[in-house]
């Protein structure tokens, strides 16, 4: 006996649920197994000539799922790898030379500290040591540790040009 394709579509129908308890074991959103479903079955209804008697319909229409989900996974992998590196998917990276240059000034302004500023500065600020560490390395109490790094700001910010 052969069926119409009438009623193969009523059994295909038939099989909407288990059609979309079988896409949620492909993708956890609703809406991309929905997606699934209706591919799946606008394909078994545009090859509905091509079904054969003795399948079960079920087995066809979960083996037209996993291919069409095979096929969109690949075509995704490889739109994916072209949109990492595509210029237009980035931000717009804002211009560093007035930090190069302010880089450069604060290096020349640290160089023209005296010694004892410049020292206490570069121990606390550059190298990260507490205030107690630079006492005990430079030997003199931690108020003295304390005022040279303040001093040193002060000239540093005065002669970059830093007002507050």
């Amino acid at each position: 006996m052969k069926y119409s394709p009438e009623i193969l579509q009523q059994e295909i129908v038939a099989h909407i649920p288990a059609l979309k308890a079988f896409a949620r074991t492909f993708y956890r959103t609703p809406v991309d197994a929905d997606d699934l479903v209706q591919e799946t079955l606008v394909r078994a209804l545009a090859n509905i000539g091509q079904f054969k008697q003795g399948t079960r319909m079920k087995s066809w229409l979960f083996t037209i799922m996993r291919n069409s989900f095979c096929t969109r996974f690949r075509l995704r992998q490889r739109e994916t790898f072209g949109l990492e590196d595509c210029a237009s998917s980035q931000g717009s990276v804002p211009a560093d030379q007035e930090w190069h240059l302010r880089g450069h000034e604060l290096e020349a302004a640290c160089g023209h500290l005296p010694e004892p500023y410049r020292a206490a500065f570069a121990f606390i600020l550059v190298d990260g040591r507490s205030y107690e560490e630079a006492a005990n390395h430079f030997h003199c109490p931690i108020g003295t540790i304390k005022s040279r790094v303040n001093r040193a700001r002060q000239r540093i910010a005065h002669e970059i040009g830093y007002h507050r």
